[in-house]
């Protein structure tokens, strides 16, 4: 199964941003949020702050906020709770020259929440690519910059396709490097086969029997190992898949609500719009009717 290809469908239902942003030595400090982020430092140097110890950054460092967790930006390391809080909106003045400048990029999720592949990473990745061996990372950043610089026709369309790269490029690199260290396991040829069955046909009747069957496993020892493997039960799993894939036809399509419910696996459309506003917090039409923007001021 391929982890990123799903991680990239999921935060699409979201709305994306980025900006350039140029701080004081004071840094800037990051609220949690529902969602994905990234950071490139571009100009100076910096520290990560978190909830550990902080990480030294230079040009060319990479932060990945995989699931919203609180941090921040300084130019010293210093107690996250000490550090300015960011707001969103214009930018704050800053003086001239900038401690350090860094480039945002950012998937807000004001319905739902980062999806599982990203949630099971840590909260807070620290990469230093190769840049001498992945250039189109390089190119890939240039060109985000650009356009967040001066954004001309058409940049809602390339600013998204560029963060879409930009993440699926950290995401590579960060399993290149940590194989081993939290991303979802999901070998087992069993629960491939069952995760294969659930995203290529959300609509079947699926119980946990029915998926320890295609997996070929008794139906405890299924659930216990699709548990530890995905990092959630099998059912909820597949509900979170077939919301999921509801969402993105909310947000792709103008299919009526009656043609949607059966495609992701519900009966009626009274089930599948309680099933959603239990998942999202709003009924399935609300969540039509506010598309997702792309809001490069409000980026983090």
């Amino acid at each position: 199964m391929d982890l990123i290809s799903e991680v990239i469908r999921t935060v699409r239902v979201g709305s994306a941003g980025a900006r350039v942003i140029k701080q004081p030595s004071a840094g800037l400090r990051f609220a949690a949020f529902h969602g994905s982020g990234f950071h490139i430092i571009t100009r100076g140097s910096c520290w990560l702050i978190g909830h550990g110890e902080p990480v030294s950054l230079r040009p060319g460092d990479i932060v990945l906020t995989s699931s919203g967790a609180e941090h921040g930006l300084s130019q010293e390391p210093r107690a996250l709770a000490d550090i300015p809080l960011f707001e969103l909106g214009a930018p704050p003045p800053v003086p001239e020259p900038a401690a350090f400048e860094f480039l945002c990029g950012a998937y807000r999720l004001d319905h739902g929440q980062a999806p599982q592949y990203l949630r099971a990473l840590p909260d807070l990745i620290s990469l230093s690519p190769d840049y001498d061996r992945h250039p189109e990372l390089r190119s890939l950043i240039d060109l985000l910059l650009a356009d967040v610089s001066a954004a001309g026709p058409g940049s809602g369309a390339t600013r998204r396709a560029l963060l879409d790269l930009i993440l699926v490029q950290v995401l590579r690199q960060w399993h290149e490097r940590d194989t081993a260290a939290g991303w979802p396991e999901v070998a087992h040829p069993g629960i491939a086969a069952a995760l294969r069955e659930i995203h290529e046909s959300p609509h079947r009747p699926w119980t946990v029997g029915r998926l320890s069957e295609v997996a070929g496993m008794p139906r405890t020892a299924f659930s216990r190992l699709f548990t530890t493997a995905v990092g959630r039960p099998p059912m909820s799993y597949l509900t979170g898949w077939r919301l999921g894939q509801a969402a993105r036809l909310l947000r792709e399509t103008d299919a009526a609500l009656a043609s949607i419910a059966p495609r992701v696996g519900y009966s009626t459309e009274f089930a599948f719009s309680a099933a959603f506003r239990r998942e999202y917090g709003v009924s399935p039409g609300r969540f039509r009717r506010t598309p997702p923007t792309l809001a490069g001021a409000d980026a983090h």
